[in-house]
């Protein structure tokens, strides 16, 4: 009898705990996938077309806050890509079966970037997000296997630009104090 009140009493301060958790608002930052840019407006360094720039400027846009620049003279931010994911999509062996026939395959898709403000104060140093992912290889479903690779490339891609998206939230914009007046002179009373 004893044991089911301790057990009713705790589970009674444990629900009463995620209520008022719950009532002040309180949520992990970023736990539904919105994130607060320290940037009005942010300009990517990446060719127009480039799919990880469309899907990074898409993302942005629907946080609502913070605007994307066309040019890097009207941003407060600045992503500077220095490697070219696109570029640097890679495919390579990851074992092999009984005879010498690749069973699985190693995707990779990594990307270098730093973060400057407008006039050069650098936010965040060289970065790179490096995925993997490993896929499976069958020569009878080879339409099915590119099917399935470019899935994955897509995702590793959504990864990489939530990846991003986190690193830029947590960015504190440089702050530069004005220097302060010299107090003029007070006026001589008149005699």
């Amino acid at each position: 009898m004893k044991t089911s009140v301790a057990m009713y009493a705790r589970a009674l301060l444990v629900s009463m705990l995620v209520l008022a958790l719950s009532a002040c608002g309180f949520h992990l930052r970023g736990s539904d996938g919105r994130y607060n840019l320290p940037f009005n407006a942010i300009y990517i360094g990446l060719p127009v077309a480039s799919p990880l720039a469309i899907d990074l400027k898409r993302n942005i846009r629907a946080m609502g806050t913070t605007e994307i620049a066309q040019d890097a003279a009207q941003a407060d931010g600045i992503i500077d890509v220095l490697s070219n994911p696109e570029k640097n999509r890679g495919k390579s062996i990851l074992s092999l079966n009984s005879n010498g026939r690749v069973r699985e395959y190693q995707l990779s898709y990594t990307i270098l970037f730093k973060v400057r403000d407008n006039v050069g104060n650098e936010l965040l140093g060289p970065t790179q997000i490096s995925l993997t992912r490993p896929i499976t290889f069958n020569e009878s479903q080879l339409l099915a296997k590119e099917t399935e690779e470019e899935m994955l490339y897509r995702n590793m891609q959504a990864d990489l630009v939530q990846q991003m998206l986190r690193r830029l939230a947590v960015l504190k914009p440089v702050v530069t104090s004005s220097p302060v007046p010299a107090a003029a002179p007070a006026p001589a009373a008149a005699r």
